[in-house]
């Protein structure tokens, strides 16, 4: 099957309504902001959603959250050895295998290290120190997501118990470690760039079938991700914008394709007309 035959850059934009869109463990669990007080959301949470949106929807994952696992595999390493078996033995059978078999690594990239069994002892005294490590580079490519206007003046922090006494009345004998404390962003916009590299493609199988399943779920994102940083209905797609290239090599950069997008803090989008290059604009769901 052809892979992916025309460069793709895409765009979406959230909103975030009391909620915690991506806590940083760094700081008390609050949420991401930068050095000019943007609220921020990592490129490995959104690829996290999009990857748990593709397995609902019956896609091969294999980066598969704990509390979403569709196989017996109770690690990353179980869950290659168990699937591509003798195939990594060789760098090349096991990029071919693992690209057939899992969507996520496909079009993400990647990285497959192994300890090589009977090589002795390694530096830090362990069985099989010297290893092999095998790269896939993914087509797909996600940008961190900030949010239009700083978030700082809209962050909220509350005192909460965070435990119970389950030895006995939970309204007595509470301990100071019962106490806890929770953060949010009152209101903010978010959005986030994206890339599909036809080169790339190439070496991965990523084909229009695979770009068409990431555009179908771009759209829901934040559907099933509900929890209590994130209540239901906390967080909502308002637009996916879709740039589909008329060739391989694309007929603008990547940087001037999103910086003819224009989001206002109320969530409504504009675009500066590129010639040639009509972008589709998708609601959120």
């Amino acid at each position: 099957m052809a892979t992916l035959q025309n460069k793709i850059d895409f765009a979406v934009v959230f909103r975030v309504d009391h909620a915690n869109p991506n806590g940083d463990p760094l700081n008390g669990n609050r949420p991401r902001t930068d050095y000019n007080g943007l609220g921020e959301v990592s490129d490995v949470c959104l690829k996290r959603k999009i990857r748990d949106r593709l397995q609902e929807r019956g896609h091969a994952i294999f980066v598969q959250s704990n509390d979403r696992r569709d196989d017996s595999a109770k690690s990353l390493r179980e869950r290659a050895e168990k699937f591509l078996g003798d195939k990594l033995a060789s760098a090349d059978k096991t990029r071919q295998a693992a690209c057939e078999r899992w969507l996520d690594v496909r079009a993400f990239g990647q990285i497959f290290p192994f300890k090589r069994k009977g090589s002795g002892k390694g530096k830090d005294g362990e069985d099989g120190g010297e290893g092999v490590s095998i790269p896939i580079r993914g087509p797909v490519t996600v940008r961190t997501a900030f949010s239009v206007l700083p978030v700082q003046g809209d962050l909220t922090s509350i005192q909460i118990t965070k435990s119970v006494n389950l030895e006995g009345d939970s309204d007595v004998k509470r301990g100071s470690d019962t106490i806890g404390m929770k953060h949010r962003v009152d209101k903010g916009v978010y959005f986030f760039f994206g890339a599909m590299n036809p080169q790339l493609a190439e070496r991965t199988g990523f084909d229009d079938k695979d770009a068409e399943a990431i555009k179908e779920v771009l759209p829901r994102i934040f559907e099933n991700d509900a929890s209590s940083a994130r209540p239901e209905g906390s967080m909502e797609v308002l637009k996916v914008i879709w740039w589909k290239h008329n060739c391989k090599a694309g007929q603008f950069p990547s940087a001037k394709v999103h910086r003819s997008l224009k989001v206002s803090s109320d969530g409504g989008v504009e675009t500066e007309p590129l010639a040639g290059l009509e972008p589709e604009i998708i609601n959120g769901l």
